[in-house]
């Protein structure tokens, strides 16, 4: 018998009723990774390869200047940029903070907090868990939540690796503090897992990723109109959610920073969307699908 659940909600998805009679949900999150990623520094074998500017960029086994310049440009800079852009709309964001990232820039963290911002867990580490034992990932799992409840004042409600491993879902239940797990793109609606585990689906093609990977938007123009029509189509089914994945080193520089506050101005100009943290879709979800 299959472990994978290929079916879903099939033709018959719940009805979610978004508050107020929103015709869509949307989630804005900024994933803070800088600091964390791979680095010789940190006693990792090899220097960072993905997710910015530098494209199919090797793992070298020193220290990668240009690409450690990439990362820093996404907490000096960019994360401001994208922290003014969403303050000055007055837009609710859910932050993916990596703890021992948010460890090194507290005011980033400050600043999130004043916002009013969700911050969720993106782990410990902003490396790839494929092949980490079993045991050191439940060990950094346990040590992304002290750090983050230290830094933040209070624990993580929301969990996100990114870069999982096979055992990670279950380790994520198996912990039991966590609202939601965000380690899945298999729908636009919250489910349960094989675990029991309320997962809340993240996105990686509505993510600015796509900005930095082989074949994705080349431009601010297509990532906009990529955004654009996806919350058009959504909105136009009704019931359904979007997730926008945004990073401070790739959405956080000017150009494209530009297309995600165009994307945001046209979010809020339809007017029947209920844009808010993961967690408030989280608790709505478990209040009406109870």
């Amino acid at each position: 018998m299959s472990e994978r659940d290929l079916i879903g909600y099939g033709a018959t998805p719940p009805d979610p009723h978004w508050p107020g009679g929103a015709r869509v949900a949307v989630n804005i999150v900024v994933n803070y990774e800088e600091g964390a990623e791979n680095s010789v520094l940190y006693g990792d074998t090899g220097s960072e390869a993905f997710l910015a500017d530098m494209v199919g960029a090797p793992s070298h086994p020193a220290r990668a200047m240009a690409m450690e310049s990439l990362y820093e440009y996404g907490s000096r800079a960019g994360f401001w940029r994208l922290h003014r852009l969403f303050v000055e709309r007055g837009v609710p964001v859910t932050v993916f903070g990596v703890a021992s990232a948010m460890a090194q820039n507290p005011a980033a963290v400050e600043a999130m907090l004043a916002a009013q911002w969700e911050v969720a867990s993106h782990g410990w580490r902003w490396i790839d868990y494929q092949a980490v034992p079993e045991a050191t990932e439940r060990e950094h799992i346990a040590r992304a939540i002290e750090v983050h409840t230290r830094l933040t004042g209070e624990r993580p409600l929301g969990w996100y690796q990114g870069r999982t491993s096979p055992n990670t879902a279950r380790l994520v239940a198996e912990e039991g503090g966590f609202v939601y797990d965000a380690d899945s793109y298999a729908d636009d609606l919250p489910y349960r897992n094989a675990h029991g585990q309320l997962v809340v689906p993240y996105s990686l093609d509505a993510n600015d990723m796509k900005m930095v990977a082989l074949n994705g938007f080349t431009e601010g123009e297509q990532f906009f109109r990529y955004l654009r029509d996806t919350f058009d189509a959504l909105r136009a089914e009704g019931g359904r959610m979007m997730s926008v994945g945004l990073h401070g080193r790739i959405a956080g520089r000017p150009g494209r920073a530009l297309a995600v506050a165009r994307f945001v101005d046209h979010v809020l100009a339809a007017g029947d969307a209920w844009v808010a943290r993961r967690i408030d879709i989280a608790r709505h979800w478990l209040e009406v699908q109870a």
